[in-house]
């Protein structure tokens, strides 16, 4: 097949929608299909178009619809979208309704869909291959429990609020923050500059290669991802295929991956229950393995066979 896959200038090449088209260009690559990355619409005539973000993509999108009827548009759902966009845009409710399929990259962002969209709708949480990541089996090291915080820091992942919930630990508990992205905007650069300075237990290194990024997760003890809104995390699946345990906020685009019953949630934008759960990991020994045993359980959702044949029923 002929594959357009439509990332929107505006969404920003540094963004992890625009890290997540290009993952797609290659998987589809490796299926066998042609594939071109387009900002706009121009006309050709594609056997499919795959549309990164309803809103941001819908006018090029239904432009691809009008010039090519009998293409297959697929329409893979953000965060922004499902949690922000859908309640109040219409023209991201008509491209759903022109597409025949939707993509959410987490089984729970499904169900906020308008109802006649879900019955076209599929989730397909983003594959990962990761080393095993080695883990501290006990407390008895004067080394402190390292926390990763991986992202670029805005709003919507509420990016500081694990450097917040510093502040509600004692200097007695053994923990270290280390958040790695960059900052989308200047007050967040000068927060993260500010924190980093009152407290030494956090540092931000600021944006890094994938590879940095993977080799710090094999040399954490514990991702935080603190999201306001989330629309799959592919960092959440990156750990996942570590064996690295998670804590997370409880909103839908963490709890579609990890699942309603698992033990890492805190609640959203609340410091002292980030801070609680950051003290439980580093004192609970019991507490550690029982997140770690989680984790292993949810490899099989993040093995690129099972995202491959996904994406190939899609497609089709």
């Amino acid at each position: 097949m002929r594959i357009a896959l439509l990332c929107p200038p505006r969404m920003g090449q540094r963004s992890g929608n625009a890290v997540t088209a290009r993952r797609y260009a290659r998987l589809f690559a490796s299926l066998g299909h042609r594939v071109r990355l387009i900002e706009a619409y121009d006309g050709g005539n594609d056997d499919a178009l795959v549309a990164l973000h309803a809103q941001k993509s819908a006018k090029e999108a239904l432009r691809y619809r009008r010039a090519c009827p009998n293409g297959r548009l697929i329409v893979v759902m953000t965060g922004t979208d499902l949690y922000r966009d859908l309640p109040r845009r219409r023209l991201a409710h008509r491209l759903l309704t022109q597409a025949n399929a939707i993509v959410t990259l987490q089984a729970d962002g499904i169900r906020f869909l308008p109802r006649p969209a879900r019955a076209k709708a599929v989730a397909i949480i983003q594959s990962a291959t990761m080393s095993k990541a080695s883990h501290r089996m006990s407390a008895t090291s004067k080394k402190p429990w390292r926390f990763l915080v991986i992202g670029h820091l805005r709003h919507e992942k509420d990016s500081l609020r694990p450097a917040q919930a510093l502040r509600a630990l004692s200097r007695d508990v053994a923990i270290s923050v280390v958040q790695i992205g960059g900052a989308l905007d200047a007050t967040y650069e000068r927060r993260a500059r500010a924190w980093a300075g009152r407290d030494p237990r956090y540092t931000w290194i600021g944006e890094h290669s994938p590879a940095y990024v993977c080799k710090q997760i094999l040399m954490g003890d514990a991702l935080i991802i603190p999201s306001r809104m989330e629309g799959g995390a592919n960092v959440v699946c990156e750990a996942i295929a570590a064996g690295l345990p998670v804590l997370a906020s409880r909103v839908s685009g963490n709890v579609g991956i990890l699942g309603s019953s698992y033990s890492g949630y805190f609640n959203v934008v609340d410091t002292d229950d980030c801070a609680s759960v950051m003290k439980r990991f580093a004192e609970d020994a019991p507490f550690r393995a029982k997140l770690r045993a989680e984790i292993a359980a949810l490899a099989p959702l993040v093995r690129p066979s099972r995202e491959r044949r996904l994406w190939r029923m899609v497609l089709q």
